[in-house]
């Protein structure tokens, strides 16, 4: 079901992982990002759509985690952007002739029979460094940044006072790190994507994390502040004191654990 969260935008939360599919509305029909995850949620969320009157215009795909590049045939052939550094990865995801069993194994097994994969990843890279989505509904800024995984982005739609925050700021999900190389800073990145969404913090109300509650201005700071001592903490080498970690876990996520232990021992062996 759809729930407005402001003026014109609206999100549509999935069960499991309570991914926050996001609906900007415009002039001639909507921006939808992020959509997911089982056959019954994208159908479920096309037809509350349709009951709405609106049509998919455009879509986004705020990064390129299995969970944040899935579609619908129920929302036509709109164009489906991301930056171009996720669509390169999911490029090469697809290149590989068994990409679908690939994929397929690592969906969590609650759903993997329900999960469509046929549009699984077909995004349009924009321009590197694109500094707007290309649709004629509210200038929607992007905000590439490092931190999470390849090509990540946040959403600004100042008009609306809405950041769509991708995989960060969220209160059940802890900061995961891209460690898809050898050669980066993962803990460093996070930083810098944490630094670029505090910069527009002040210009929103809204934030929509990928998972989790949407959060009132008066939380963004908290947010913030609990995702760099997340980080804080794993770069000294320990598990953090964290609301999302341990017995203070929500229930069904307590693996969010299981996330910060090996995080910490991943990167311990890195160092070494």
């Amino acid at each position: 079901m759809l729930k407005q969260v402001a003026e014109g935008v609206l999100t549509h939360r999935s069960e499991l992982l309570e991914n926050n599919a996001v609906v900007v509305q415009g002039p001639t029909g909507v921006l939808l990002i992020d959509p997911g995850l089982t056959e019954a949620e994208m159908t479920c969320l096309a037809d509350d759509l349709h009951e709405l009157g609106q049509n998919v215009v455009a879509g986004f795909a705020t990064h390129p985690d299995w969970d944040h590049v899935l579609w619908h045939p129920a929302y036509g052939d709109a164009p489906r952007y991301g930056t171009a550094r996720c669509a390169a990865h999911m490029r090469e995801v697809r290149a590989d002739p068994d990409w679908r069993a690939h994929v397929a194994e690592g969906l969590p097994p609650e759903i993997a029979e329900e999960t469509p994969l046929d549009l699984y990843g077909l995004i349009t890279g924009l321009p590197a460094g694109a500094a707007q989505i290309p649709w004629n509904g509210p200038r929607t800024q992007i905000i590439e940044h490092p931190a999470h995984a390849p090509g990540h982005a946040a959403l600004l739609i100042a008009e609306r006072g809405v950041l769509v925050a991708g995989d960060m700021l969220s209160d059940v999900l802890v900061p995961n790190l891209d460690e898809l190389n050898d050669t980066n800073d993962p803990l460093g990145e996070y930083l810098v994507g944490l630094r670029l969404l505090e910069d527009v913090a002040g210009d929103v109300d809204v934030i929509v994390p990928g998972h989790g509650s949407v959060c009132a201005a008066d939380e963004i700071r908290a947010r913030i502040k609990q995702d760099r001592a997340y980080v804080l903490a794993v770069r000294a080498g320990r598990v953090p004191s964290d609301p999302r970690v341990g017995p203070t876990a929500k229930p069904g996520w307590e693996w969010t654990t299981d996330i910060s232990v090996d995080q910490v021992q991943r990167l311990a062996e890195r160092a070494e």
